[in-house]
C-alpha cells in the first residue's frame, strides 16, 4: 500500500514524518484526558473512501473506524464481521462466509451480505477509478470488469441470504484470507454513498462506521481529527479506549513541545532527535514491512529506459550514510525493494529477501566508480555520450524528507553531467503527481497489503496502476503471472516463480531501493497494548490506558 499501502503507497504507505529535536522523557501525566489517546500523524487523511484510499494514513483510520470479514490480532487472522474463518470448497474456488447477525452500522442500519456485494462491485467498477481494483484479480470476472469487458454484476460475489456471503474465484488465491483484512474489502453502505455521491469520504458528515470507532468533526484538509468509540460496534464491550485524537505535526520544536507538555501521548521521532532519545525508556523502534525507493519515470524520460542508467543511479547511493547519518531513526539500508523478515520459504523457512540477496548486491550495492562506468556506457548506448541532463526529484515537504532529498541530490549529481533539482510538495500532492506521472524521479514507498511476496511483486507489473515509473518487462510479467495462475496451488513452484521475478527485478532496477522502514516512537507509559499487525496497521481494539 502506498505510503500506503501504502501508497508506502504505503506506504505509506510515502514519506512525510514528524521531527522531534532535543531530549527529554515522560512528563507528568496528571493532565492527560481520561480515556483518550493522543497520537501524532505523519500527514492528513486524503480520503476515507475504502475504494479510493491508497496510503497507510487512510488505511489506519479506516481500520479504526471500519471492519471487514477478518482483522489481524497480532500476526494472526481473526474473525471480525464473519463468525469464523471460512474454509474454501470446490477445489479452493468457493468461500462461504457467515456474518454476525447483530452487526450494525453506526447509523443503526444492519450490516448485511449485500453491503459486501455493493462494496466489491463498486471498487472494481471502472467508473469508480480505484487504483486498487487490481487486488481483486482472482475473483471471478474481476479483471475483465475492471478492464470494462464485463458487467459489474458478473463479479464472483453474491448474497445467499441476509447474513451469508459467497465468493467464487476463477483460480485459487493462496493468500485470499489475508486479503480480506484490507480496507479495500470492507463493506460499504449503499444508502449513505448514494446520498453523498462524490463527497463521500471527504468529511465525517458523509461517513458511516461499522468498526470500533467513528470519525467526528473532520474535513479532508484538517490537520487534526478525533475518533470516538462506536457504541453500535458489535464488539463494543472489548473497546476500552473512549477517544483517539490525531494531530499532524511536521515542525520539530512543536512536536517535542507537545510531547513534553503532555499534549500528545505518542510521537514519531526522526534524525538527530531519534539518536538523542534512543536510550529513553519510552523510546521504541517499530520495524515495518515497508520499503522506500526512487522511481524513475521511464515513460516520461527516455534515458531511464536504459538498464545501465538505472543501475548507475542505484550504485551511486550510499544507503548506510543515508540511514545512519541523515535519518538515524530505525530505518535499515536495503538493496532491494522487497522487505526482509516478512515472508519465508514454505519448506526451509529461509527469508525471501535473503534468498534473493545476491542479485540485489550485484547491481545495487554502493560503488561510485562502477556507477560512473555504467552511466557512461548507458549514455553511449542511448546515443547521449557527452550530453548533460537535468532532472527533478519529487518528494514530500517534511523537514526530514527535504534532508533526504538533498542527500540524494548530492549522490546522483556525482554522475558526470547530471544535475538534480529538488521539488518538495505536501503528501497529498505527491500522491496525485505520482498517479498522473508528473515527475522525473519520485521518492516513494510501498507497504505490504498482506504478508506475501506477491504484494510487492505485482507492484512492478506492466499493467499495475501503482507502477509509477511504468517499467515494463515481459519476462517479469510472465513469472509473476505464473505464480498467480498455473503454480498457485503448488507452494514451492510458486515460490520459485516469485524468487525468479525478484532476482530479475533486482538486476533490472525498475526503482532505486533506499531502505526498509523502521519508525522511532516515544510513547507515554499510560498507553498499553499497542497491537501492530503484519500489514502495518494497528488494531486499536486491543488498546488500553492506565489512567
Amino acid at each position: 500500500m502506498k505510503l500506503k499501502k501504502l501508497f508506502v503507497a504505503n506506504v505509506l504507505a510515502l514519506f512525510s514524518t514528524v521531527i522531534l529535536v532535543g531530549c527529554g522523557s515522560t512528563s507528568s501525566q496528571k493532565s492527560a484526558p481520561k480515556g483518550t489517546v493522543r497520537i501524532s500523524s505523519k500527514d492528513i487523511i486524503s480520503t476515507m473512501d475504502p475504494s479510493l484510499n491508497t496510503d497507510v494514513i487512510g488505511a489506519q483510520n479506516l481500520n479504526n473506524t471500519m471492519e471487514g470479514l477478518y482483522r489481524f490480532k497480532g500476526k494472526n487472522i481473526k474473525p471480525a464481521l464473519a463468525t469464523n474463518l471460512a474454509k474454501p470448497t470446490n477445489n479452493g474456488l468457493t468461500y462461504t462466509f457467515k456474518l454476525r447477525p447483530n452487526a450494525k452500522w453506526s447509523n443503526g442500519d444492519p450490516i448485511t451480505a449485500s453491503d459486501f456485494v455493493y462494496s466489491w462491485r463498486r471498487t472494481v467498477d471502472p467508473k469508480t477509478k480505484s487504483t486498487y481494483s487490481y487486488i481483486f484479480e482472482g475473483i471471478t470476472n474481476a479483471k475483465d470488469i475492471s478492464a470494462g469487458k464485463k458487467p459489474v454484476n458478473s463479479l464472483g460475489i453474491k448474497a445467499l441470504n441476509k447474513h451469508t456471503l459467497q465468493v467464487d474465484l476463477e483460480k485459487p488465491v493462496p493468500y485470499f484470507n489475508t486479503l480480506l483484512t484490507s480496507p479495500t474489502f470492507f463493506p460499504q453502505n449503499k444508502k449513505v454513498i448514494t446520498k453523498w455521491g462524490k463527497k463521500y469520504g471527504t468529511n465525517s458528515q458523509t461517513l458511516v462506521s461499522n468498526g470500533p470507532f467513528k470519525l467526528v468533526k473532520w474535513n479532508s484538509p484538517d490537520n487534526s481529527w478525533t475518533e470516538v468509540k462506536n457504541d453500535k460496534y458489535w464488539d463494543a464491550k472489548d473497546v476500552k479506549v473512549q477517544k483517539l485524537q490525531y494531530q499532524v505535526v511536521k515542525d520539530a520544536s512543536t512536536a517535542l513541545n507537545l510531547y513534553q507538555s503532555n499534549k500528545l501521548d505518542r510521537v514519531l521521532l526522526t534524525g538527530d532527535s531519534a539518536k538523542q532519545m534512543k536510550n529513553a525508556k519510552d523510546y521504541k523502534i517499530q520495524k515495518e514491512s515497508t520499503t522506500f525507493y526512487v522511481a524513475p519515470n521511464i515513460k516520461k524520460v527516455a534515458l531511464f529506459n536504459n538498464t545501465k542508467i538505472r543501475q548507475a543511479l542505484s550504485m551511486s547511493v550510499n544507503r548506510q550514510q543515508l540511514t545512519k547519518k541523515v535519518l538515524g531513526d530505525g530505518k535499515v539500508a536495503s538493496l532491494s525493494t522487497f522487505p526482509a523478515k516478512m515472508t519465508f520459504n514454505p519448506e526451509t523457512k529461509v527469508d525471501f529477501a535473503k534468498e534473493t540477496q545476491a542479485s540485489a548486491v550485484a547491481t545495487n550495492a554502493y560503488n561510485p566508480t562502477k556507477a560512473k562506468q555504467l552511466w557512461q556506457e548507458g549514455l553511449s548506448e542511448t546515443n547521449n555520450k557527452g550530453k548533460k541532463f537535468s532532472f527533478t526529484l519529487l518528494g514530500d515537504d517534511s523537514d526530514v524528507a527535504k534532508k533526504q532529498a538533498e542527500f540524494l541530490q548530492n549522490q546522483f549529481e556525482k554522475l558526470p553531467g547530471l544535475k538534480i533539482n529538488v521539488t518538495n510538495v505536501p503528501f497529498k500532492s505527491r500522491l496525485a503527481r505520482a498517479k498522473s506521472g508528473d515527475f522525473d524521479l519520485l521518492v516513494t514507498g510501498w507497504s505490504a497489503d498482506f504478508p506475501d511476496p506477491i504484494t510487492f511483486l505485482t507492484l512492478f507489473n506492466t499493467d499495475s496502476s501503482n507502477n509509477d515509473g511504468k517499467w515494463s518487462n515481459t519476462e517479469y510479467d510472465n513469472l509473476v503471472n505464473k505464480s498467480l495462475n498455473e503454480d498457485a496451488n503448488n507452494p514451492m513452484a510458486r515460490w520459485q516463480d516469485m524468487k525468479a521475478a525478484q532476482n530479475l527485478s533486482n538486476r533490472e532496477v525498475p526503482a532505486i531501493p533506499l531502505y526498509q522502514n523502521g519508525e522511532a516512537w516515544l510513547t507515554k507509559s499510560r498507553v498499553k497494548n499497542l497491537d501492530y499487525g503484519p500489514t502495518g496497521a494497528y488494531n486499536m481494539i486491543s488498546l488500553r490506558l492506565k489512567d
